[in-house]
């Protein structure tokens, strides 16, 4: 008798047939069956040992040794969906800065309860006025939705409107955002009734010598306000720039070389007193605020499909969008707006079995705070593929060549779908991955605290994900 041992699998090759039972001698179709299987599971024992090996040769090829990551820290994961194994995992429970992979998380909440079309406010109409309750929809006169049926319902009424305020519970500005980029467009501050994105536009046309008329030579776009505005006397700089007072919409312009140049930078909300001072100018009718309670017959006005939000939100990786998105949510589960209530509750309902706890503080990314590992990717895209859909997914997801993948995966194109992730030192890019035998995979790759630009960064992660596609 001779031994054919793989851990715990031992099959047995008898020498003497003539011992056997005339069924041992002429074995059924069962024990061929079994047979089989068993060479089968150890086939596919040396297979996953196999794939496994070979990936960390690459990963060490393409990422732990590449000199712009070899001083940093990196975590990454891949898992295969049919067999719901894991390929490789390399400090996959480790905790990283994810950026704006974090927009991941907001793209569930948002999925899980903002329905298919976002609820923009709850309304009474009587003789005298029109009462809203906004409820944090960040599409109203936002120039990326060029039709606004809210607004021209409220146009066609021409009657007062009155805002109802109760329902917030945040601050303007996220949890360990950094102030000091309070004027950036990536840093908009947050509300519950958002108007033209929270931010004005402010345009140089040089149209006129400089020293003829300043204010001739700027144009107000959306929105158009009468906010104070002071002109610099510095005429010698290069470049037009606008600068804002840290707690008031007052400005300051100092016009450049440039022919045209435009500038968005956002606007100081005041809760909705800044949106009813804009929409009282838009519809030339009296807008005011109120905390009465919202009474039970109040109509629902819808304004956007939902997903027309979260695509830009992923392809743009729009921080406005994805924080308005969380507290959209939170307005639906919770009844108020407060992402650090509606993070709480998600992770004791419907995240609760995530494989490691994360420090998760705001809905953008923006907070250096976060702190995820790459299972817990791997598993909210396994969660979002299961309840939403992967084609659905893959309309929502920039793939390569698009959006934050612009410059990446052009080769990949329509292959991978996934979400980039930056801060200064630090790289995230989870997603799903299709390979050339149509295997599909969810990976995810976290790097951090490397001292290089993160262009490198991105292209060895690019080379070592390509590398696994065309291989498997």
């Amino acid at each position: 008798m001779m031994m054919l041992k793989n851990k715990n699998i031992k099959l047995k090759l008898l020498h003497n047939p003539t011992s056997l039972s005339a069924e041992e001698a002429c074995p059924t179709e069962s024990f061929r069956r079994g047979l089989r299987m068993r060479f089968l599971i150890l086939l596919f024992l040396f297979s996953s040992c196999s794939v496994s090996k070979q990936i960390s040769k690459q990963a060490n090829t393409f990422l732990l040794k590449d000199s712009a990551l070899v001083n940093g820290q990196i975590g990454i994961s891949i898992y295969e969906v049919a067999t719901g194994k894991y390929w490789y995992n390399y400090q996959a429970e480790k905790y990283f800065v994810p950026a704006s992979n974090t927009k991941l998380f907001s793209l569930y909440a948002g999925m899980k309860y903002l329905g298919d079309s976002l609820t923009a406010f709850k309304y009474l109409e009587d003789q005298n006025a029109i009462t809203i309750d906004p409820m944090g929809d960040p599409t109203f006169l936002h120039p990326d939705f060029k039709n606004q049926k809210v607004f021209n319902f409220l146009k066609e009424k021409k009657k007062p409107v009155i805002i109802i305020d109760n329902r917030w519970r945040e601050n303007a500005l996220g949890f360990g955002w950094s102030w000091d980029d309070y004027t950036s467009s990536d840093m908009v501050e947050r509300s519950s009734f958002p108007i033209y994105g929270n931010l004005i536009k402010w345009i140089q046309v040089k149209d006129k010598p400089i020293e003829s008329n300043a204010e001739g030579n700027l144009v107000f776009s959306e929105p158009d306000v009468n906010w104070k505005v002071n002109f610099s006397t510095d005429t010698g700089k290069n470049n037009f720039s606008v600068d804002r007072n840290w707690e008031e919409n007052i400005y300051e312009i100092t016009f450049g070389k440039e022919k045209k140049r435009e500038i968005e930078i956002p606007f100081v909300t005041k809760g909705v007193a800044t949106a009813a001072e804009l929409l009282k100018d838009s519809l030339n009718v009296p807008v005011s605020i109120t905390n009465l309670p919202v009474y039970n017959n109040f109509k629902t006005l819808h304004s956007q499909p939902s997903d027309s939000l979260f695509k830009i939100m992923m392809h743009r990786s729009d921080n406005f969008f994805a924080e308005q998105t969380l507290l959209m949510a939170s307005n639906e589960k919770l009844g108020y707006m407060s992402d650090r209530k509606m993070i709480d509750t998600l992770l004791k309902t419907d995240l609760k079995d995530i494989p490691q706890k994360p420090r998760w503080v705001d809905g953008s990314g923006l907070s250096r705070y976060n702190l995820f590992t790459p299972a817990d990717f791997i598993y909210i895209l396994q969660k979002l593929k299961n309840d939403f859909g992967l084609e659905r997914l893959k309309v929502i997801l920039p793939t390569g060549g698009t959006g934050t993948l612009s410059s990446l995966y052009k080769k990949d194109s329509g292959y991978i779908f996934a979400k980039t992730g930056t801060l200064s030192n630090h790289v995230a890019l989870s997603g799903f991955l299709i390979t050339k035998q149509n295997k599909l995979l969810i990976f995810s790759v976290l790097a951090g605290n490397f001292i290089t630009p993160p262009t490198p960064v991105r292209k060895a992660i690019e080379k070592f994900l390509s590398n696994i596609r065309q291989r498997y």
